[in-house]
């Protein structure tokens, strides 16, 4: 703590006073007191010293760790001599941009006349302010290119962002002025702003206008369905393992923050030219943060939807996710969905046919279900998956049958346990250890096969270097 110093003037006259009480008159107190301030000065320095070195430290540690970026055209006043000189980087990293950033010169002018000794102390409101002067939360600097499709609430189209050049999703969700911007957008939002993995969607921007509510998002070439249509609706079983394995990473960073998704569905699995697959469309995921609240059952879609929200439960948790996973696994083998039902009873009895209809063995409690006891279901036995998926049961290690489609939703194994399933063994251990915002395409053995009669753009085989994802956020 450094004193003010009128504090140190009170201080040096009360000691002044206490002194010439205990101090023998051999030793004057003018003598004694400059002593002690000698000692006080080189005390105050050496915390100066030592508080100035925690400033550089706790600055490093609340600044997210980037790469250098590349520097902005015009920027030729950019110079890194001498401490505490205008630099470039410490601008981008201060405020935590992304890599590819190219900063407008007006911008780093405006910056190095207004703190020519930046960096300094940033306040979330100056923040704002310089990340406003860049462009960002602004409409004019994206430029709209394709309209890729409509929605109730929003339309989305393909888009360019002038500070990156970057290919973009504008996410443009339609403002009611009596309703506000709709719930969905608000959770979306609110998820992503605090969810930041290779295998998760990045949102780069958030543009906020009397009109509409625009979310800008990386942009992929494809979902899994489009890709699915793609070949032919037949997939090698080397790419289901890889897809698979990046849909379950992804999930199981959000279960470990106690986020459910609610929505899975290959259209919701996004798929850039690399092969990289990121979870997208949080707009009816929730954070479950009290075990005994009850959500909606009007959730996920019809085909991926579990049997135990089918017939109206409302208190689940992360299997409500894993049951559409072993859905989509399904699909990605077969090339056709595993329930395409088109009401609720429909869903359930494609199910019950294929599962077999559920007794107290294999559901405890299921026969004292209201809902269940009024559809009165025909009684079927399990059937074998392999007489209606022969490439389903092809590999060893398995593990979508027996682990994700069970009725009991506490039995249905764990997206985190899935990632150490047999089933992904050949893909070595190495995938496992690799940092949550590292794409598992950085290890050089993890490669796309082209999948026979691929009709769309190839996917490129070798990796590109390090993950470049990053966000303003």
């Amino acid at each position: 703590m450094i004193f003010p110093f009128r504090s140190l003037l009170g201080l040096m006259k009360n000691f002044k006073r206490r002194f010439s009480l205990s101090v023998p008159r051999t030793e004057t107190i003018e003598e004694s007191l400059t002593e002690f301030t000698e000692q006080f000065n080189q005390l105050n320095n050496r915390r100066n010293e030592a508080r100035s070195a925690l400033g550089s430290i706790w600055g490093l540690l609340n600044r997210p760790f980037l790469l250098d970026p590349l520097p902005s055209p015009g920027a030729q006043f950019s110079r890194s001599q001498g401490p505490g000189r205008f630099r470039v980087n410490d601008v981008s990293k201060r405020l935590s941009l992304p890599m590819d950033i190219r900063l407008p010169p007006e911008f780093l002018q405006k910056l190095q006349m207004e703190s020519p000794e930046f960096p300094k102390p940033l306040s979330r409101m100056s923040r704002r302010a310089s990340l406003s002067d860049i462009g960002f939360g602004k409409l004019e600097t994206y430029v709209k290119l394709d309209k890729l499709g409509e929605g109730t609430y929003a339309t989305v189209f393909k888009g360019r962002s002038k500070l990156t050049e970057n290919l973009v999703a504008l996410k443009e969700i339609r403002l009611e002025h009596e309703e506000g911007a709709p719930c969905t957008a608000i959770r979306e939002v609110s998820l992503l702003k605090n969810l930041k993995h290779a295998n998760i969607v990045t949102l780069h921007d958030i543009i906020h206008t009397e009109r509409s509510l625009t979310l800008v998002f990386e942009y992929l070439d494809n979902d899994l369905k489009q890709y699915l249509d793609n070949c032919g609706n037949l997939m090698s079983v080397h790419n289901v393992k890889i897809f698979m394995f990046q849909l379950l990473r992804g999930l199981a960073y959000c279960h470990g923050r106690k986020i459910l998704h609610r929505d899975l569905k290959p259209q919701n699995l996004l798929i850039n030219e690399r092969g990289e697959l990121k979870l997208a469309d949080f707009g009816l995921a929730r954070a479950k943060s009290v075990p005994t609240k009850t959500y909606s059952n009007e959730v996920v879609t019809l085909w991926y939807r579990p049997p135990d929200v089918l017939l109206g439960s409302t208190e689940y948790s992360t299997p409500i996710d894993m049951w559409g996973v072993g859905c989509i696994h399904y699909e990605m083998v077969t090339g056709r969905p595993m329930f395409p039902g088109s009401t609720v009873k429909e869903e359930l009895h494609l199910i019950f046919r294929l599962l077999g209809t559920p007794t107290e063995d294999t559901w405890p409690g299921i026969t004292s279900n209201e809902e269940f006891k009024a559809y009165n279901f025909t009684q079927y036995r399990a059937q074998a998956l392999i007489n209606h998926a022969p490439r389903y049961l092809l590999e060893q290690g398995r593990i979508s049958h027996g682990g994700l489609a069970l009725y009991e939703a506490k039995g249905r194994i764990s997206a985190e346990a899935a990632l150490r399933h047999a089933y992904f063994k050949s893909l070595g251990e190495r995938v496992h250890l690799l940092p949550d915002n590292v794409s598992i395409f950085s290890l050089k053995e993890i490669q796309l096969q082209k999948d026979p009669g691929y009709r769309g753009s190839a996917f490129q085989q070798s990796a590109r270097g390090k993950n470049r994802r990053q966000s303003i956020f």
